[in-house]
């Protein structure tokens, strides 16, 4: 077994049969706190292998997705290839903290949860699916249908704009993380197992609640608008500067609305505004009422001076703001992304190279940071892992090498 960093998840195994997103950064969150994350994929690599960006002709996706995990490759259209996974799954040789399987893909009869827990009885099995009832979604077909691809992207376009960020990916591997060590408390509590189902059109949908915009399209006639740039229902918008950087404003509270008046120097020109409109801009709605005619006095302010003016002006009052960055200017020339943030370290990523890597962004007081893990390459920890959790010989793996269950 490859040694194990340490981490407050040290012990906890899980294993992964997953693709693309959701399921994936579930397992990944996990590894980031020291669990052993075991991946299975067909031998040669399932539907996201090559999934784009690439690099030396390695999917960037695919390894960042699969930080800190084992990787183990089997036929599982063979039989043989089938009941190995069941024994990873069932394993009952190691700790108690075995007997969990992370999955987004359909599960077949053979790995159904009915049939895995006759051979397991205390098995914690999450299954993430794409709509509550099981049938096919993705994070692309849940936004669309949500209604956020109506209120993104400039006032006067009609009809969707998508987004690009799988946010809705995100937050159900997040979630399912959670999911699981919520069963695995209650694991430890009770002696009991159970399957969890996360959809993430479930997550979709409350998030959304949480956010007040299902109850608004309940109670309120207006449908939510188009606002490009602007924030609803208070002050934020995007600036050019001089030399052509832009910077995004913002001012949700009442501290930080005096604070850009202290900036910008344009206290007396706000406060003739919110007389002439009977305004008072220490309301957030107040502001977005307004927020044509302040952008329009601060427009010209932004655009008079050059970024590193603003950043000097907008730092020495407090003010919430932020420059507009490529993910290479990110890269190149933020202090947030550079070594000099622990979450980050210099890691060696087989077949791709080298490459500043982000560990798990929690902290937790009585436990240091893991270091940020390289990614397997794919079946790497095959023989291993069958050695340790299977009991398979020696001898048996060169079987099954012979007959191409394993590569």
């Amino acid at each position: 077994m490859t040694e194990q960093r340490p981490g407050i998840l040290t012990g906890l195994r899980v294993i992964e049969v997953s693709a693309f997103v959701a399921a994936p950064l579930g397992g990944a969150t996990l590894a980031g706190m020291g669990a052993d994350v075991i991946r299975v994929d067909p031998i040669g690599g399932g539907i996201d292998a090559g999934r784009w960006p690439l690099h030396n002709g390695r999917s960037l996706y695919w390894a960042g997705l699969n930080q800190g995990k084992r990787s183990v490759t089997l036929d599982l259209r063979s039989e043989r290839g089938r009941e190995l996974l069941t024994a990873l799954v069932t394993n009952h040789n190691g700790a108690a903290e075995d007997g969990i399987l992370l999955t987004n893909l359909g599960v077949p009869p053979w790995l159904g949860y009915d049939r895995l827990v006759e051979r397991r009885p205390d098995l914690i099995m999450l299954v993430i699916t794409g709509n509550p009832d099981g049938s096919t979604a993705v994070d692309y077909t849940v936004n669309a249908a949500t209604g956020f691809p109506f209120v993104t992207g400039p006032e006067s376009w009609r009809g969707p704009v998508n987004h690009v960020l799988p946010a809705w990916d995100a937050l159900t591997g997040y979630l399912a993380a959670t999911a699981i060590l919520a069963a695995e408390r209650h694991r430890r509590l009770t002696g009991q197992g159970q399957l969890i189902e996360l959809s993430l059109m479930d997550v979709a949908l409350a998030v959304t609640g949480h956010l007040g915009l299902l109850a608004e399209a309940q109670l309120e006639q207006e449908p939510r608008a188009r606002y490009g740039n602007e924030l609803f229902g208070s002050l934020s918008r995007d600036f050019r500067t001089r030399d052509g950087r832009s910077v995004i404003v913002i001012a949700l509270t009442a501290r930080q609305w005096s604070s850009l008046c202290q900036a910008t120097g344009l206290g007396e020109a706000f406060q003739a505004l919110e007389q002439k409109l009977g305004l008072d801009f220490r309301r957030d709605g107040d502001r977005f009422s307004a927020r044509r005619q302040i952008c329009a006095l601060i427009e010209p302010w932004v655009a008079a001076r050059d970024h590193d003016e603003v950043r000097l002006a907008f730092a020495s009052a407090g003010v919430l703001w932020g420059p507009y960055q490529t993910f290479q200017e990110l890269v190149a020339s933020d202090p947030r992304c550079s070594m000099a943030n622990p979450l980050f370290d210099e890691v060696e990523h087989p077949g791709i190279g080298t490459y500043r890597t982000a560990g798990s962004p929690v902290r937790f007081g009585a436990v240091p940071p893991a270091a940020p893990s390289a990614s397997p390459s794919l079946g790497r920890h095959t023989d291993e892992v069958l050695q340790e959790l299977a009991g398979v010989s020696r001898e048996q793996l060169a079987a099954l090498r012979a007959e191409h269950v394993i590569p």
